[in-house]
């Protein structure tokens, strides 16, 4: 019987797989589309030898540009891969029917393979005379008009009539709206990341208004949890982390960054300027500190300080990481495939790759060092912190003068010589003596250091005013270290040359090259300088052809677990095609008249009928669509491990919501950092709020990232790809971590204090704080009848529940039974992992 079943659902799979990339590949007029229907099929099958890249190209013969195709192979007048119009006068049709392994194409040992309908549609293609076009991401979305559809009364906004004809054209019917409870239960963690409360759930539940569903959705966008949450994913992007990274892995202070995106996206900057400030803040006019801030964007790469290392070579690497992710993040193309020779699939050139890198090739960073404060920084010091740091300084320069004027009373100077020479310095001698040449604030200290004790016996008085300069100094040195100096963006005055690098190697240098966009992309705007402003310019101009849509299709996949181009990171021909075409366009036309309104665009998806759909699934619907890409069903997929975490913290009543600062260090397991950093870091654990605030405060190592965060991006490159996972491995964490336990341990103590004595009702309660709904008959009775079992347990064992109650630092009440509060701790935990609390429904 699984068996079967399980033949059932894998048929279904492949049939639906083969509906959305491979049925009707003409459209309904009978015209071929290069883009949509001729192009996957070169590209998957011919570019990898006749294709961009020129080193590895075969035969003469390029496919990927129409001369190229069109042209001749040879200098053989008579001898083309394609005759428009003339299939059979071309050698593509015939090397690609034919059966001889030493003509057929692609070569049997290539692993490519044409099915036979990949060759008719090739045949047909040049019969009809070869109609050329380009990529489709790479021509400016125009906006499509709302398609006709059957059912008028379903659509609540524009995105629900593209997604209805869809659905009605595969005779597929949408699903109903979801529960009030799951609603507002979905769109609480997806626009803030926690759970809505019982009194927010309530207040929607009698709230009949047509528009109570919107106004909620206005609250949750005002809500400063808003951009604590939404910042996540553009962390993952922007590869933030609280460490350099490497072996050494030494600390940075880039959080006033996190902060300032954090600000950004509460205060709903536009994208444009959001894009423009973290590219080129410091290059705008009059550019603010936050501007500037805003570039340690640019700045998050890792920085590499181990001994050995070569400057240039990291510098040179800094360089192609900021490239590549600019690439990724707003191109939503695989440049870095560039890097070492021109790309194998899409129209970037090697040169096209080293002349996008020289906009990012003019700070003056130099490559050495281990510094996470690499100049040039921004002092991020609030107005406490100066005042403390003039204070320190003019202590500082007190004693200093206290020191001068005590070493000249003290010390006999011959006429002629400096302090060092005096005949009461005969103790001192060598090369630590000359450092007394130097006023105090210059001298190298640990050279003075030495040479004070020296005096002691003979000169107590000097020694006592060394003494207070060097507490002054070493005040002021450790103050102004811990100080947040934000790592920024700021070009040399004399530009810095930029070559091809052959194979990407730092230190072999090709032809020089110039800043410049690719030429497959429109060019800059403009005559303004050519430097990374007109770059951010550039990317967000209306008639780019990228960057709207990559940016929209990202959006989509936080709401609906996958993009409506699947390939997020990959807009180009390996990339997928849209299922949903015209409703990309349409999202990206509406984003750029909005004018870059990201708080608009999320409501219009959230709002959609699309997104309110009940995201139950019948067998059938399943069969037809596993993914749900065809969307006749709400977005269903497990929570991110960080919202897990916070949401635990939420219901137990432990979040402490504060915005901003410095990272913190939570629980974690003994010995994470030490194995991985040979012994050489140590975890410190924070104690007090530091150990309830949201996740997004997490302090980053590099190089080994939180252990509670098992689905996040690594933090050391760019990562736009969400990670949806649920193995088995994860319950170690949610299960026995010591933030779940305790979180389940206060949730219990907040149920009974809140539900009265009805062990039943507590249970209500706390079924309410995760799922924003009441327990069914069934649910009841299970976790009832759980438990009974553990009371009984604990009865029988005291020990073991006041263990259990021990875990966590928050205080317990003590008030409380401690047999019933163990119970009711397990049953709490049971609900924290149950799957509907570990999913969006």
């Amino acid at each position: 019987m699984k068996i079967h079943r399980l033949a059932i659902i894998s048929g279904g799979l492949f049939t639906i797989l083969a509906r959305l990339s491979q049925a009707a590949p003409i459209d309904g007029n009978g015209k071929i589309d290069f883009s949509r229907d001729i192009q996957p099929i070169l590209a998957d099958n011919c570019y990898h030898c006749h294709g961009p890249d020129a080193g590895r190209r075969k035969a003469f013969l390029r496919l990927d540009t129409q001369n190229g195709a069109l042209g001749n192979v040879t200098k053989a007048q008579d001898h083309k891969a394609i005759v428009p119009g003339h299939p059979e006068e071309g050698t593509l049709i015939e090397r690609i029917f034919s059966t001889d392994a030493d003509e057929q194409m692609p070569p049997p040992d290539s692993n490519r393979k044409l099915t036979e309908a990949q060759k008719e549609l090739l045949k047909r293609w040049i019969a009809a005379g070869a109609p050329w076009g380009k990529h489709w991401a790479l021509v400016p979305p125009q906006r499509p008009p709302l398609p006709q559809i059957q059912n008028a009364d379903w659509p609540i906004n524009a995105i629900d009539h593209f997604i209805l004809a869809r659905l009605e054209k595969e005779v597929i019917a949408p699903s109903p709206e979801a529960p009030r409870q799951a609603l507002i239960r979905r769109v609480t963690l997806d626009l803030t990341g926690l759970p809505p409360t019982p009194s927010e759930v309530e207040s929607f539940l009698h709230d009949t208004a047509a528009d109570a569903y919107e106004r909620v959705v206005d609250r949750l966008l005002a809500s400063p949890r808003y951009g604590e949450r939404m910042v996540w994913e553009w962390l993952d992007a922007a590869r933030y982390a609280d460490t350099n990274g490497f072996q050494g892995d030494n600390t940075r202070t880039m959080w006033p960054w996190r902060d300032w995106a954090i600000e950004a996206m509460n205060a709903n900057m536009p994208y444009d300027q959001f894009t423009i400030e973290q590219l080129a803040g410091d290059l705008l006019p009059n550019a603010t500190i936050d501007q500037k801030v805003a570039t340690g964007f640019c700045r998050n790469h890792m920085i590499n300080g181990e001994g050995g290392s070569i400057p240039e070579e990291n510098r040179v690497t800094y360089v192609m990481d900021q490239t590549e992710t600019v690439s990724t993040v707003w191109l939503g193309l695989t440049v870095g495939c560039a890097r070492c020779h021109d790309h194998k699939f899409d129209p970037i050139a090697q040169k096209d790759y080293y002349s996008l890198s020289a906009f990012f090739n003019q700070t003056p960073v130099g490559g050495g060092g281990g510094s996470g404060q690499t100049a040039p920084v921004v002092d991020f010091a609030t107005p406490e912190q100066n005042a403390k740091l003039k204070q320190l300084n003019d202590s500082l320069k007190e004693t200093s003068a206290a020191l001068v004027a005590m070493e000249k009373k003290t010390f006999v100077i011959p006429e002629g010589k400096t302090i060092s020479d005096s005949p009461k310095l005969a103790l001192v001698s060598g090369s630590t003596s000359s450092t007394l040449k130097q006023p105090p604030e210059k001298r190298y200290l640990p050279s003075f250091r030495e040479i004070v004790p020296k005096l002691k016996a003979t000169e107590p008085e000097y020694v006592a005013s060394a003494e207070r300069f060097l507490k002054a100094i070493d005040e002021q040195q450790k103050f102004n270290a811990s100080i947040p100096r934000v790592m920024v963006m700021q070009d040399l005055p004399k530009p810095r040359e930029t070559f091809i690098l052959v194979k990407g190697a730092y230190d072999k240098h090709a032809d020089g090259v110039t800043a410049a966009t690719p030429p497959s992309l429109p060019p800059l705007v403009g005559d303004a300088p050519v430097n990374r402003l007109a770059l951010a310019r550039w990317l967000v101009s209306p008639g780019h052809p990228l960057t709207s849509r990559v940016t929209v299709n990202r959006m989509w996949q936080q709401f609906f677990g996958m993009g409506l181009v699947k390939t997020v990171d990959d807009f180009g021909v390996q990339g997928e095609k849209p299922v949903h075409s015209e409703l990309l366009d349409w999202l990206a036309t509406e984003f750029i008249a909005s004018e870059w309104n990201v708080k608009a665009m999320q409501r219009l998806i959230v709002t959609s009928r699309a997104y309110r759909q009940s995201s139950k699934m019948t067998t059938e619907t399943f069969e037809r669509d596993p993914e749900n890409r065809l969307l006749a069903r709400g977005p269903r997929f497990r929570l991110p491990a960080f919202v897990l975490r916070d949401q635990a913290l939420a219901a137990a009543g432990l979040l402490v919501e504060k915005v901003g600062g410095p990272a913190v260090k939570p629980y974690q397991p003994p010995g994470i950092w030490e194995e991985a950093t040979f012994g050489f870091i140590k975890y410190e654990q924070d104690h007090g709020d530091a150990l309830y605030r949201r996740s997004v405060y997490t302090f980053w190592r590099r190089i080994v990232g939180p252990t509670e965060f098992f689905d996040s991006g690594a933090r050391q490159s760019c990562t736009v790809k969400l990670s949806h996972t649920n193995t088995p491995l994860h319950a170690l964490t949610t299960l026995n971590g010591t933030t779940f336990v305790e979180a389940a341990r206060a949730m219990a103590q907040r149920v009974m204090t809140q539900a009265g004595e009805s062990p039943a009702a507590r249970i209500d309660l706390a079924w309410r704080l995760l799922m924003a709904r009441d327990p069914n008959p069934r649910e009841r009775s299970y976790l009832m009848a759980t438990l009974k079992r553990l009371k009984a347990d604990y009865a029988a064992d005291p020990a073991e529940a006041r263990k259990l109650l021990s875990i966590g630092e928050s205080k317990r009440d003590e008030k409380l039974n401690v047999i019933d509060h163990a119970a009711f701790c397990g049953v709490c935990l049971a609900i924290l992992n149950l799957d509907e609390t570990m999913t969006k429904e």
